[in-house]
């Protein structure tokens, strides 16, 4: 008797017709559920029936374009740049990718992007000084970098102190690690920054880390030199690490971009996150660095170190050459600034309060309770997700919808449009499709 007619005399489950003797049972035992973390779910994992709001926005997409074929769908939720890096730092990564030298693993290693990096912030974002062999690793990208961070100093137990609506992953990887978010509103009456003064004093004792990120995703809101002076007073006298994601950085419509290391005292208690996809158009490049206190970075680089090894060295130098080249940057924030310009016209014709944001790509919208259209159907917005549905479903246009602290969409330049013409076709397309409905709006007060 071989192995699979055994198994199949022990439990009578069919067998897999395409693999003799192997039991259809092997694959689904019910013994692999209980195995399952509790971080993910536990005995639960997979039973879920919620539904994503990312989930809910694809599907609702591929509905409207199989009920309006032919019909372009303006994706204004997209949060990458619809365009692709400069040729400049594509033929540098051609060169740099031909080099023998750069076949082996990379590590935390890579002294030209650290010596960049190191360039760039100082010529950009006006912070001098920095150390590049004792404060500067590079990341896969913010996201990792955000991953990492939370085994350095969380425990079980612990408090993260994070922003909502904000970019949740962070969060996410504290409560694995056993810590605890509580998360601080970003609300409009307070020009979208965190009210540090509202954390309850029992998370606030067990609270070890602050995530802030300017400008802001999604709210699109800009810091104030005013604000991180009070993070750094806040973060000394309750002992706090701060990490700020400054992804969309050097992405202003005005003024020079504003670093929360180029505060005082701001290098003592915490570090910055930077990346390459947002201001160079390079999002699948996977490539960033962390900048700031030397013993925050090293414990970054140790947890890093037994995490991955490290980004290709060619994209390393590439991206080195891009730093460099600052005006990449400034080309990319003045196409979102004019797009901005145009999407901020639109809206306010149609009654949404829209107001251009001083950098970011995303403009942050809240919601009207109802709209009626031209064949008298009226349709009320509980929330911001049943909004975005509605513009999905109705107008072919795709938004975001945060419900986090308030009801509002987040609508982002980066459509797709290949130049300026192509910009006012689109602006003026979600003009003619919004023509057709009337916005009623909350009174304010």
């Amino acid at each position: 008797m071989n192995l699979g007619t055994l198994l199949a005399s022990i439990d009578p489950t069919p067998v897999d017709p395409k693999i003799p003797g192997f039991p259809r049972r092997l694959m689904s035992d019910p013994y692999i559920q209980n195995l399952f973390a509790e971080r993910i779910g536990g005995r639960q994992y997979g039973k879920s029936t919620e539904i994503y709001k990312f989930e809910k926005i694809k599907r609702a997409k591929r509905a409207a374009l199989a009920a309006h074929p032919g019909v372009e769908l303006i994706d204004m939720g997209v949060g990458e740049p619809d365009a692709p890096a400069f040729k400049a730092s594509i033929d540098a990564l051609d060169a740099a990718a031909r080099d023998p030298e750069n076949r082996g693993y990379a590590d935390n290693g890579g002294d030209a992007y650290k010596k960049a990096a190191a360039r760039w912030m100082k010529e950009v974002c006006g912070v001098d000084g920095i150390d590049p062999s004792t404060q500067i690793v590079h990341s896969i990208g913010s996201k990792a970098a955000l991953t990492l961070l939370p085994a350095c100093f969380i425990n079980a137990g612990d408090v993260a102190l994070m922003t909502t609506p904000g970019y949740p992953v962070f969060g996410t990887h504290s409560k694995y690690y056993g810590g605890e978010v509580h998360n601080i509103p970003l609300l409009e009456k307070n020009n979208f920054l965190p009210d540090l003064s509202s954390v309850p004093a029992d998370k606030l004792k067990r609270a070890k880390t602050l995530v802030i990120n300017y400008p802001n995703n999604p709210t699109g809101a800009s810091a104030t030199p005013q604000f991180f002076a009070d993070v750094v007073t806040f973060a000394k006298q309750n002992d706090l690490v701060v990490i700020h994601d400054a992804a969309y950085a050097a992405l202003v419509f005005e003024g020079k971009p504003l670093s929360f290391l180029a505060t005082p005292g701001a290098m003592d208690v915490g570090i910055e996150l930077h990346s390459m996809s947002k201001g160079f158009n390079m999002t699948g490049w996977r490539l960033g660095f962390v900048v700031g206190n030397p013993l925050i970075v090293k414990a970054y680089a140790d947890v890093k170190d037994n995490s991955d090894s490290g980004q290709f060295l060619a994209i390393q130098q590439a991206c080195a050459v891009s730093l460099d080249q600052p005006d990449i940057t400034r080309q990319i924030a003045a196409k979102y600034s004019r797009r901005m310009d145009g999407l901020v016209q639109v809206l306010r014709k149609h009654g949404l309060d829209a107001k251009k944001p001083k950098g970011s790509f995303f403009l942050y919208v809240r919601i009207p309770k109802a709209a009626t259209n031209s064949d008298g159907r009226r349709v009320s917005f509980e929330k911001a997700e049943t909004f975005s549905q509605w513009l999905i479903t109705e107008k072919l246009i795709s938004t975001v919808p945060w419900d986090d602290a308030g009801a509002y969409v987040r609508f982002s330049v980066t459509f797709i449009a290949k130049d300026q013409t192509d910009e006012t076709r689109v602006l003026t397309e979600i003009d003619k499709r919004l023509q057709g409905s009337r916005f009623e709006f909350q009174a304010s007060g």
